[in-house]
């Protein structure tokens, strides 16, 4: 698509702005509350509370106290109260499209997830969960010369995925802000690079160098783009008149070039044709009598003939005009028979 840029510019970038934002937004945005995890630690809280009422059973006094047999009991039922409820919150779930970096003591120590797993307590932290499904992200070059030294605005937006989410947490601060940062430095690389012809008649090829271009670098990171797509370009509205003038003249170019290649076929034709013709007079008798006969079905009252047609008509009698002559000159209006008939 081509437009002009200097129409509601200052639109044009509101809208860029406001489409790059529900992607930052909906990337940052925070877990919803996982209620079923929470429902399994207070499952596991019940049944543990069970068994140290079992092993360490209270008794309940006249008013309704509950009262233990000692102290040495009373501080084993606390402390392993105390215990279950760490153990329970290190009880974590990642989803099928999470995985969790772990750090331990500050150092990395595994990928996590998806599913159930455990943090082993005060030692272990979660750095950052990362989402591994293909994402999409926008993005514009503004004021960019091309090869020849034309002004455009080009937007595009690329599929990406992590592939390895321990390079991704621990070798960029911000991976979503870079791979951003990168896709629109390798946007405006390749349009310094290319004519602005090679953009609006092989995107497709443009699309390929900046999916290189970002893969190059991001790839160092564990990320890699899948595709990316050009859906925009906007030239100046004078630049729009002559290429929409050139395109024209492209256009007349071709279908007179069509025209005379049609016309070259049609003289080959006829050549063939008179060449048969040449060799074999009858086929050229029987031509022209399809012509002739052509020419009386279509009901028109007046036709033209050739000097050569009439004669032979004249001679042989074809179609019968001889004896029809005959009739019409018959003395006193009688009609006579023509011999034979």
């Amino acid at each position: 698509m081509i437009s002009n840029k200097t129409d509601n510019q200052g639109a044009k970038f509101q809208y860029t702005n406001t489409r790059l934002k529900p992607v930052a937004k909906k990337a940052r945005r925070r877990r919803k509350i996982d209620y079923t995890l929470g429902l399994m630690r207070l499952v596991f809280m019940l049944i543990f509370v069970a068994i140290l009422c079992i092993f360490f059973p209270p008794y309940i006094e006249a008013g309704g106290m509950i009262k233990y047999s000692g102290i040495v009991s009373l501080v084993i039922f606390y402390t392993g109260l105390i215990i279950a409820i760490i153990l329970i919150f290190c009880l974590r779930k990642a989803y099928e499209w999470e995985r969790v970096v772990v750090l331990r003591l500050g150092k990395f120590h595994k990928v996590r997830g998806p599913g159930l797993f455990f943090l082993f307590p005060l030692l272990d932290h979660i750095h950052r969960i990362i989402d591994i499904r293909i994402r999409v992200m926008d993005f514009y070059s503004q004021e960019t010369l091309t090869g020849d030294s034309v002004t455009v605005n080009v937007d595009a937006f690329c599929f990406w995925l992590i592939w390895d989410p321990q390079r991704a947490a621990l070798e960029v601060e911000d991976y979503e802000e870079a791979v951003a940062l990168a896709a629109k430095a390798a946007l405006r690389n390749i349009i310094s690079k290319n004519d602005l012809t090679t953009f609006l008649a092989r995107g497709d090829l443009i699309e390929k160098q900046i999916q290189e271009e970002v893969e190059r670098q991001t790839s160092e990171w564990g990320i890699t783009v899948l595709y990316v797509e050009i859906t925009d370009i906007q030239v100046p509205k004078d630049l729009q008149d002559s290429l929409s003038r050139i395109a024209q003249a492209e256009r007349e170019k071709k279908g007179r070039t069509l025209l005379a290649e049609a016309e070259i076929e049609i003289a080959k034709k006829l050549e063939e044709a008179i060449s048969i013709y040449a060799k074999d007079e009858g086929a050229l008798k029987l031509r022209i009598l399809s012509i002739l006969n052509e020419g009386l079905k279509s009901g028109n009252s007046m036709m033209l003939v050739p000097n050569s047609i009439t004669d032979e008509l004249k001679t042989r009698d074809i179609f019968g005009l001889t004896a029809l002559n005959e009739l019409k000159k018959a003395p006193d209006g009688k009609s006579t028979s023509p011999a034979g008939s």
